[in-house]
């Protein structure tokens, strides 16, 4: 299994911003085959990398609408933008990219992008409680302002329940055992409490690169924020949301991601979508010297039929 490169040092992005690195930056927008005028969204604007290139090119006829849960995010993304020289209209949507196709008009788009990963800013926010290498709260949430905690869940599942969640969403083959440990252990409050108990019942196995607590950690992450089924409903509208010739591009950072995203376009390829990448654009050495968390980045991309 491959997954979340999700315990980085804040890096700075090419506009000397702290935080999200984009990933993947030139050959996404590549295949976006961004046109100036056109409308596109960025279902994770995260601290506005690929949107502020797609603002670039569209110029003030054009129109970039952005999703984030988090609205720190966004409100970081909108003092970036005010940066470029001839700004699109921008729409940014503090909600879940689920509801793209809700909020947004039917055949409307000429691209929609999505690069999954979590924002180095909240890896790196020990508050936030999103990294097993920093003492903190256990949150996990991206929006900070709805939802169960990570602290809620690990406290609150019946033993079976977190042991089937922890096996789900990170695919641990000790599963069992770790749960087993945090029910003895509760109340949990911390993530260090919560990396104690799981070191102490799943120790490092001898030919793993990986801390112990990567793949649990992983797991109650897309539990809370209840990541798939979100990126599921994406993917679902898609189809509804592009105009004729409209691209999609998404960006995944572990195999669950990837298989959704894999899934889908070979369910709707010929009917809805022609692949553009048949099998998924992994970062160069180059990239990856640069900026590691790319190393474990999957992109996609497709153009709607």
């Amino acid at each position: 299994m491959e997954t979340d490169s999700g315990n980085n040092i804040p890096e700075r992005d090419g506009h000397g911003e702290v935080g999200h690195v984009p990933v993947l930056l030139k050959e996404a927008i590549d295949f976006l085959a961004v046109k100036r005028g056109g409308t596109y969204l960025d279902a994770t604007v995260g601290l506005g990398g690929h949107s502020y290139e797609i603002a670039k090119r569209l110029g003030a006829p054009g129109h970039l609408i952005g999703f984030d849960k988090d609205p720190g995010a966004l409100e970081r993304a909108r003092v970036k933008f005010t940066a470029l020289d001839e700004p699109p209209q921008i729409t940014l949507i503090h909600g879940s990219f689920a509801e793209v196709g809700e909020r947004v008009a039917p055949a409307s788009l000429d691209g929609l992008m999505a690069d999954l990963g979590v924002s180095s800013l909240q890896l790196g926010n020990a508050a936030r409680g999103f990294s097993f290498q920093a003492e903190g709260p256990l949150d996990m949430r991206m929006n900070p302002m709805s939802g169960d905690t990570a602290e809620q869940v690990v406290n609150h599942l019946d033993e079976r329940e977190l042991a089937d969640v922890i096996y789900e969403f990170g695919e641990e083959r000790r599963s069992r055992r770790i749960a087993r440990a945090i029910v003895r252990s509760r109340p949990i409050s911390t993530t260090r409490q919560l990396v104690d108990v799981i070191s102490a019942a799943a120790r490092p196995m001898k030919h793993e690169r990986i801390h112990p607590a990567t793949r649990t950690f992983q797991a109650l992450r897309i539990f809370v924020n209840r990541e798939l089924d979100d990126l599921k409903a994406l993917l679902e509208a898609t189809p509804r949301v592009l105009k004729p010739g409209g691209r999609l591009v998404v960006i995944s950072f572990h195999s669950l991601e990837d298989r959704i995203v894999k899934d889908v376009l070979k369910a709707g390829r010929g009917k809805y979508f022609r692949l553009l990448t048949k099998k998924p654009l992994t970062a160069s050495e180059e990239e990856i010297d640069r900026n590691p968390r790319s190393r474990s980045a999957k992109m996609r991309a497709a153009e709607r039929m």
